[in-house]
């Protein structure tokens, strides 16, 4: 699914959800519906927040994002695009010009939770997608994006490794949850304690 950096974020998630409908609810509780409607998915994106909630669905998603310029283009996995906190690898002549997202799997179990102070209309205190690929039982693949826990949105790498090639078992989640309050280092502030974050976190 190729999306355009200046289609607006009702219409993106339009697109994301045509083919993973369970990502709805969240769709739903992006910003608030005029926000929705005017803003874009390519801004949230180039903005960089590190609690802006398109990044860690779409990082989860393997999410690629296309830079142009006169030069020509590029295209690199969205995680890739951050540096530091608001930060990125644009040159100044580049813009963010496509958002692509692979199409689902058949295999395809996805998630995405969010946790703000109010349920409507707020940004995230802690922002967590998962996807996993599914043999049967055994986890082939997993993806994870997190917001609100780092300096830019995150992919969990470490926890990715620890869920790769492991049965889908209650033993294999209890060590997902503990390497994912674990892999990051949040900081407090006035939507969550560092602390209230990474036990959400593994909790989610």
């Amino acid at each position: 699914i190729a999306i355009g950096a200046a289609v607006t974020l009702t219409d993106a998630f339009d697109a994301l959800t045509t083919n993973r409908p369970q990502l709805q609810s969240f769709a739903d509780r992006f910003a608030g519906l005029p926000v929705r409607n005017s803003g874009t998915l390519g801004g949230n994106v180039a903005n960089g927040s590190p609690i802006g909630d398109s990044m860690p669905l779409l990082i989860a998603l393997g999410a690629d994002v296309v830079l142009m310029s006169v030069r020509g283009s590029r295209e690199m996995a969205l995680e890739q695009l951050y540096t530091g906190y608001r930060q990125n690898v644009m040159a100044p002549d580049e813009v963010l010009a496509w958002i692509r997202v692979p199409k689902p799997t058949h295999n395809e179990l996805m998630r995405v939770y969010k946790v703000s102070k109010r349920f409507d209309d707020d940004i995230s205190a802690v922002c967590l997608a998962v996807r996993l690929e599914l043999d049967g039982t055994q986890i082939t693949h997993a993806s994870i994006g997190v917001g609100g826990v780092a300096a830019t949105p995150v992919r969990a790498i470490r926890t990715e490794a620890v869920l790769t090639n492991q049965p889908l078992t209650q033993a294999t989640i209890q060590a997902g949850m503990a390497s994912l309050r674990s892999e990051f280092t949040p900081i407090s502030d006035m939507r969550a304690s560092a602390v209230y974050r990474q036990q959400v976190l593994g909790n989610l």
